[in-house]
């Protein structure tokens, strides 16, 4: 295999998506559209990749933060042509294939791209274009070619007779070029068309002109090569990648409870035998262990989940690391920075963050673990607060292993205890307690004997 090198054109405005965000940074999959070409393009081996951008040029430069690109920006936005033509200074030493793929065309499938740069170096091809047959080609422009089928040019939908939109084939936007004819030719490309912009297209003409040998490649399912111009057709693409994805996983071995309402992210890693309910959303670069149980309703980002845990009903969890056999839920809300050891049990509406529990540490009821660090075995009772700021700044609590915590207790911090302690129900903790000892606030209790039946007649006598 040659050294092969990629463009990727993702400086128009898209104006029908009627959006202050640039085109290209709508995301699909969890993550912008042009990362997606750009992710191939990489797993493709590329050498060297331009990204041409323009409308919106910083907003899409901080969208990726990696180094092993060049941005060559087009000042002007006067068509493909000219888009391509912007990056021949970075290909000025480049001697192998240039693969041009557009930023809004988010399906394309790695196989499909390699296969079709394989047709061009066996064609020994000076250009090779991507084509699909479609039912209703509107919008795209057509594959004209001559009565023997070779290709003679593509016209665009905007400057094509009737005769030639009555044409299925259309040209997909994608291309495999020698840099050394392609950027010759498109110095040559003329805009004396009804946009006045540089046709990318216009190539293929200057091409059969030349007497160079082009070359098509037709891709067998043509929602590859669909581009997004609307917020409709995102809608449209999100549920194909969506099922694209689902499927993947099912023939994985995980199994999906109801797959139309399951959304997994394309970053996403599964373990088998997973099983994921309805309603589910998996988000950013989660990974889930295997024989994982996830009731549904659940929303996780970026979180890293061991084998055998136990997601019971609507959990949110971020940006957190959870280990084998732990049970969330139902209704529990772990936010970044927690740290869940083997077999934690974090029960209804317990929220955490930056809290570290080590091994079958639990707080199963209406609790509040936020910047705290709790021992093996350790039991939160419910109502248990970790009040860790102060209104200026945020402080620590540190809790041993086997700790009794009783109910409605408030543990101010900074505070330290040890192991073995316990904790009296209704406490408020504002001092470390060293191992073994137990913590308790001294109140008189009182009873009033008979005091419901006078509070009940006062009451009668007032609404006389």
């Amino acid at each position: 295999m040659g050294e092969l090198g990629v463009i990727i054109l993702a400086a128009g405005q898209g104006t029908r998506m009627k959006s202050d965000l640039p085109k290209v940074l709508h995301p699909i999959g969890g993550k912008p559209l042009f990362l997606h070409p750009l992710g191939i393009a990489k797993r493709l081996g590329a050498s060297k990749i331009a990204i041409i951008i323009g409308h919106g040029a910083e907003s899409v430069r901080r969208a990726y933060a990696g180094a092993d690109v060049s941005w060559v920006v087009q000042e002007k936005q006067l068509g493909t042509g000219h888009a391509v033509l912007c990056a021949r200074e970075s290909f000025s030493d480049f001697a192998g294939d240039i693969l041009i793929l557009s930023g809004d065309v988010p399906l394309i499938r790695q196989a499909t791209l390699a296969a079709m740069i394989e047709r061009h170096r066996r064609a020994e091809a000076a250009l090779t274009l991507m084509t699909a047959v479609l039912d209703a080609p509107k919008g795209y422009g057509r594959i004209l070619r001559d009565p023997n089928s070779a290709i003679t040019g593509i016209v665009e939908e905007k400057d094509a007779s009737e005769a030639q939109r009555a044409i299925r084939e259309v040209n997909a936007g994608v291309y495999v070029a020698a840099p050394q004819f392609l950027f010759t030719a498109l110095t040559g490309v003329k805009n004396d068309n009804n946009q006045g912009e540089y046709y990318l297209p216009d190539a293929v003409g200057i091409a059969v002109s030349q007497q160079k040998n082009v070359a098509t490649f037709e891709v067998d399912d043509a929602r590859e090569m669909l581009g997004i111009n609307t917020r409709e057709e995102l809608a449209r693409m999100e549920t194909t990648l969506r099922e694209r994805i689902n499927k993947q996983w099912m023939d994985a071995g995980v199994t999906l409870k109801d797959p139309a309402t399951t959304y997994i992210d394309e970053e996403v890693t599964i373990g088998r035998d997973t099983v994921i309910g309805p309603n589910t959303q998996l988000c950013g670069k989660t990974k889930i262990g295997a024989n994982c149980r996830l009731d549904g309703n659940a929303f996780i980002t970026d979180a890293e989940i061991g084998d055998s845990v136990h997601l019971r009903f609507s959990v949110v969890l971020s940006q957190c690391r959870i280990e084998r056999g732990a049970i969330i839920g139902p209704f529990a809300h772990l936010r970044p920075g927690t740290a869940l050891g083997p077999n934690v049990h974090i029960g209804n509406f317990v929220e955490t963050k930056e809290a570290k529990l080590a091994e079958g540490a639990k707080a199963n009821h209406l609790t509040y673990l936020g910047d705290c660090t709790i021992g093996r075995e350790t039991n939160i009772g419910a109502g248990t607060i970790t009040c860790n700021y102060d209104g200026f700044n945020k402080y620590r609590t540190t809790i041993g292993e086997r700790v009794q915590v009783g109910s409605d207790t408030t543990l101010v911090a900074p505070i330290t205890l040890g192991n073995d302690v316990y904790v009296a129900t209704a406490s408020t903790v504002r001092n470390d307690i060293p191992d073994g000892a137990l913590v308790f606030n001294e109140r008189k209790e009182q009873t009033r004997e008979g005091w419901t039946e006078k509070k009940r007649a006062q009451m009668k006598g007032k609404k006389k």
